[in-house]
């Protein structure tokens, strides 16, 4: 036997005994597996960059012996001065891979992981006698649980309730259910008093818009983007033909002439892009500029976070919509939210904000 693997069997034992000493509990992840945990966990390693987001959110970080390598690329660079306490925790692995002997090395109690985390990565890990939850923010059909891009009958409802579940499930398993609790609340919240104020707006009435992403790529249906702006008021140019996230042609988006064109937070380059390339001047929304720059609390990503539906929603909305916002002040409602969840003041970027 190596050397490696000596020290590895050594640990897990180690793992399950000190593990099977303590009270312990059963929850069901996202997959729908049944996992025994310690009743209360102070370790966990996460492997996956929203339930890091909202491990923050919790106010668990000190509960974080570990975080995925790439984690400042999936969150951005700016989450590093949000949480630079996240800078001294060991990396190790990514989405679909860990180092085994360093995660033992850790002594986590839990690992989280994605949905679509291998198989093998999952019963590598589970081994060891170390309990894995896989968190997908998504309640989705039998079947569909372990997949990037599901099939759904019913995304808003897939979305709405898969949330709502997922950090349920992980205030749970980190002992914090009232937080978690407050998090849902704060969200959806942000979402009644956008809905409220919309809900007499006549579909003919609603804003084009179309979400611009590097190489021409967009979303339409299927993923949260084309819920957030459908939320948010406006009509998604790309809901019709497009099936997820997927490249389309300059002809097609001339041909679908958005009044509106919003561009994620990670990608100011492609704001440049419009302003200057001759090929999207006929384009409504360039010639009236409306190109705008998404602020970083309004990720347009896959999957929701709880402040893209509390504050991102209605930003978009009251960029759409001013007049029907017009008390609304963004900045203290951001400044109120990081307060809140993130322990700290809400820094817009100054040097993007005339894009916005």
């Amino acid at each position: 036997m190596s050397r490696f693997l000596r020290h590895s069997f050594l640990a897990a034992l180690l793992t399950l005994s000190a593990f099977s000493s303590q009270a312990s509990r059963v929850v069901i992840d996202q997959l729908g597996r049944h996992v025994t945990l310690p009743d209360r966990v102070d370790r966990v390693v996460v492997l996956q960059h929203q339930t890091l987001n909202l491990l923050v959110q919790l106010n668990a970080t000190d509960k974080i012996a570990g975080i995925l390598a790439n984690w400042k690329q999936q969150l951005g660079d700016g989450y590093a001065q949000l949480v630079p306490e996240l800078t001294q925790k060991a990396m190790l692995g990514d989405l679909t891979h860990v180092d085994t002997e360093r995660l033992v090395a850790l002594h986590p109690q839990v690992v989280f992981v994605t949905n679509y985390a291998p198989q093998e990565m999952i019963d590598s890990i589970s081994a060891l006698g170390i309990p894995v939850i896989a968190i997908s923010l998504r309640h989705d059909d039998a079947g569909e649980q372990n997949k990037i891009n599901p099939g759904m009958q019913d995304e808003e409802q897939a979305y709405n309730l898969g949330l709502k579940e997922g950090i349920t499930l992980i205030g749970e398993v980190v002992n914090r259910p009232q937080q978690a609790k407050a998090l849902i609340d704060a969200a959806f919240a942000g979402r009644k008093l956008v809905s409220d104020r919309l809900r007499s707006l006549p579909q003919q009435q609603r804003v084009r818009a179309y979400m611009a992403n590097p190489a021409l790529t967009t979303y339409g249906s299927g993923k949260y983007t084309g819920l957030m702006m459908a939320h948010a008021g406006a009509l998604n140019v790309a809901a019709a033909s497009v099936q997820g996230f997927r490249q389309v042609s300059m002809e097609q988006v001339i041909a679908w002439n958005p009044q509106v064109i919003f561009v994620q937070d990670r990608y100011p380059e492609v704001v440049n892009e419009i302003k200057q390339d001759a090929r999207w001047q006929p384009i409504d929304a360039v010639k009236n500029h409306r190109v705008w720059l998404m602020p970083d609390y309004a990720k347009a990503w896959g999957y929701p976070m709880p402040e893209a539906i509390g504050l991102g929603e209605l930003w978009m909305a009251k960029k759409l919509y001013p007049e029907k916002f017009r008390d609304i002040d963004m900045q203290q409602q951001a400044e109120r939210w990081y307060q809140r969840f993130y322990r700290t003041h809400y820094v817009d970027d100054a040097a993007r904000s005339g894009s916005r």
